[in-house]
């Protein structure tokens, strides 16, 4: 008999808030679902609950409307300890081709846990030398990277760990994905330094750069129904702003170059009607 195939492990982890890191995850999530891949997804904060409550949304919106959309398997972890984490996301993974883990917005030590095993992690961050602080420090003259962060040190002796075992296990290399999520239009100083700093931290720490979801009022507005962008005839009439907005996911969901089983992909995503 042979061994079940072991889903790919993204998680969304950023120890700071307010980096539209559930909104991201949602998004990826259903996007994914829409390629018929199969998904899970499991919250790590059992207070906000917010990815966990988006996909509730989903559920009740389907029941109240009559229809059927893509959407993932999901469930909140209540639990304390690493052991019990695993024991569900084992139970959850069963059949599931991608795992998608939304951990709070603070440190955490089941957070750290799932991070140092992802197969992808996207650390969605703002455009701002607050959220760089992250994964970096800066000089306050040259902004300059003179140091990296606990954060940054943890992943990247996690990435080398796993790197020495990749063979072994058969598992893809950890793809680190810094995304930019919320840009703003600031000063183009500012703007030219931030840039520099994560191109010198991203090649020295290893991580990819892409770009994200900026800050628009659709994406608070989705919140109760439970809705993404990516449900066409089921969202109103659509602006302008939606339809750059669907763009922004799908150029997202691209860079984030994750392994959709090519034979359940009913069309490629940036193919679909706008």
């Amino acid at each position: 008999m042979s061994a079940q195939p072991v889903p790919h492990r993204i998680v969304f982890a950023n120890e700071k808030g307010g980096t539209g890191k559930s909104t991201t995850a949602v998004h990826v999530a259903i996007a994914l679902a829409y390629q018929g891949a199969r998904v899970a997804a499991i919250d790590l904060d059992p207070r906000q609950r917010t990815l966990h409550r988006y996909f509730e949304n989903r559920a009740e919106t389907m029941r109240r409307r009559g229809i059927v959309l893509p959407s993932a398997k999901f469930a909140v972890y209540e639990g304390e300890s690493s052991e019990g984490l695993d024991q569900l996301t084992s139970e959850l993974g069963q059949q599931a081709d991608f795992l998608v883990f939304d951990t709070p917005g603070r440190d955490d030590l089941l957070a750290r846990h799932v991070a140092t095993s992802a197969d992808t992690l996207v650390t969605p961050l703002n455009d701002s030398f607050v959220d760089f602080d992250l994964i970096g420090q800066v000089d306050a003259e040259t902004f300059k990277v003179r140091r990296l962060s606990f954060y940054a040190e943890l992943i990247w002796e996690a990435r080398k760990k796993r790197a020495m075992a990749t063979i072994r296990e058969q598992r893809r290399e950890m793809d680190w994905v810094v995304v930019r999520n919320r840009t703003q239009h600031t000063e183009a100083r500012n703007m030219r330094r931030l840039d520099s700093a994560l191109t010198e931290l991203s090649k020295r720490v290893g991580f990819r750069i892409a770009g994200g979801l900026s800050e628009r009022v659709i994406y608070r507005e989705l919140f109760p129904s439970g809705l993404t962008l990516l449900d066409k005839g089921h969202l109103g009439e659509l602006g302008t702003s939606h339809l750059v907005a669907r763009q922004e996911l799908r150029t997202l969901l691209a860079s984030l170059n994750l392994p959709v089983p090519a034979l359940q992909r009913p069309e490629p995503l940036a193919a679909a009607q706008g």
